[in-house]
């Protein structure tokens, strides 16, 4: 369903490199730029998951300053973006909320630059986004990538962008203009 599709940027729970639950810090970068690609594609929610309160804080303060007169001034289309963001402690929230809007349990998809068993194509992807009715949830993590706790409550993982890459660390940002491209782009 193509007018319910929302993303969350994971940053708790998150793997560090030694494979323990971390929690990783926002950045400004990730909270502009996966704005404007969810803005452009016509992502219905943009939601930053930090379950620490001065991370939180940092995400509040960028979206205060862009969302109030001076930052709408200086550039709209940016507070446009901005305006889909949403800050929550946990995945859990997220879920909850979209439950809570939609009466539904959203279609939940896990990113990873990992190959894993079982893993959907991003044609397979996209149409069953297009034919479903329920929304639509694609998770996005940090640090060293969203843990197996989140990959057991997904309904789907995508194969990765290059699974047969000998280099295979993108931004986020970039992974995730790349993913929803490929999932909701327009087709050609």
């Amino acid at each position: 369903m193509l007018n319910d599709v929302r993303v969350a940027l994971i940053h708790y729970p998150i793997l560090g490199k030694d494979g323990k639950i971390i929690s990783t810090a926002v950045t400004n970068l990730d909270i502009h730029d996966i704005a404007r690609t969810a803005r452009t594609y016509h992502i219905k929610k943009y939601y930053v998951v930090t379950n620490l309160k001065a991370q939180q804080k940092v995400v509040e303060t960028v979206l205060k300053y862009w969302k109030d007169e001076y930052g709408k001034k200086r550039n709209f289309s940016r507070t446009q973006a901005l305006e889909l963001v949403a800050v929550k402690p946990y995945l859990e929230d997220v879920i909850e909320e979209i439950k809570t809007e939609t009466g539904y349990e959203p279609l939940k998809f896990f990113t990873s630059a990992k190959r894993r068993p079982n893993s959907m194509s991003y044609s397979q992807a996209r149409e069953l986004i297009r034919k479903t009715e329920r929304p639509v949830l694609i998770l996005f993590g940090t640090g060293w990538g969203l843990p197996n706790e989140i990959l057991q409550i997904c309904d789907y993982a995508l194969d990765p962008i290059r699974g047969n890459s000998d280099y295979n660390h993108l931004s986020v940002r970039a992974a995730a203009a790349i993913i929803i491209d490929r999932l909701i782009g327009e087709e050609e």
